[in-house]
């Protein structure tokens, strides 16, 4: 896609979900998705290729989050951010937020710095370890924000998030359809973790794709067994 058409494109669908973007930060989002592509036949970091489907699919789907993030300086953690999404999105548009992406895949990880070199991001840091053991170093309810795109079933993603974030703070849960039963699975998790539903955010992408964004407020303190090592989140989530 050529740069006029990419520019076309992107401030259509950003202007679809109330979102502006200027002429700087739109060529900045055509520098990621070409980085994307490149890395991308060396490395499996996405099965959308595509750019029409790019900027849909990652780029307006990662800012569809951006109505519950002010930009101000508050730390943001975005947890398997995969090829960065949503967390350097936000970064591109919220330049004031300080955004830590979290991912296990170290080539993801070398990825993402070089991402973060070429768009000459700042205040954004790019980490190679699992949830479970990063939050051991003093990284416990620190966050003012956790994010998460598509990573895990609403249980288990809430066991990774919540850990990290004061009180008071937020986990925004990034989800597709078909949302009602992880929802009525996670309350004991929720009760447990200390957190609360506030808001179920149900909508459209661009080319009809439904999603959602659950957002849960952090009422309690998380107690100090969660996340559990071992991958237990994900193999026996919290019922």
């Amino acid at each position: 896609m050529e740069k006029e058409q990419f520019i076309s494109a992107i401030t259509e669908y950003s202007s679809s979900i109330k979102v502006v973007l200027s002429e700087e930060q739109k060529v900045m989002f055509y520098n990621y998705m070409n980085i994307l592509l490149e890395w991308n036949q060396k490395i499996n970091l996405t099965t959308i290729t595509k750019p029409e489907d790019i900027i849909i699919k990652h780029f307006i789907d990662s800012l569809t989050v951006l109505k519950y993030i002010k930009n101000e300086k508050i730390n943001i953690i975005d947890i398997g951010t995969g090829a960065g999404f949503p967390g350097i999105p936000i970064k591109i548009v919220n330049d004031l937020n300080n955004i830590t992406l979290l991912d296990s895949l170290n080539k993801r990880i070398v990825f993402l710095q070089n991402v973060i070199n070429e768009l000459k991001l700042k205040d954004i840091v790019a980490v190679h370890s699992r949830a479970e053991e990063y939050i051991k170093l003093e990284k416990r309810e620190i966050y003012d924000i956790a994010v998460s795109r598509a990573v895990a079933n609403m249980s288990t993603l809430l066991e990774y998030l919540l850990p990290y974030v004061k009180i008071n703070g937020i986990c925004i849960c990034m989800k597709g359809p078909n949302i009602e039963e992880e929802l009525e699975n996670s309350k004991k998790a929720l009760s447990i973790l200390g957190g609360k539903v506030v808001n179920i955010d149900n909508f459209e992408l661009p080319d009809g794709s439904k999603r959602n964004i659950i957002i849960v407020k952090k009422i309690k303190n998380t107690p100090m067994k969660y996340p559990r090592i071992n991958n237990k989140p994900l193999k026996e989530p919290i019922k």
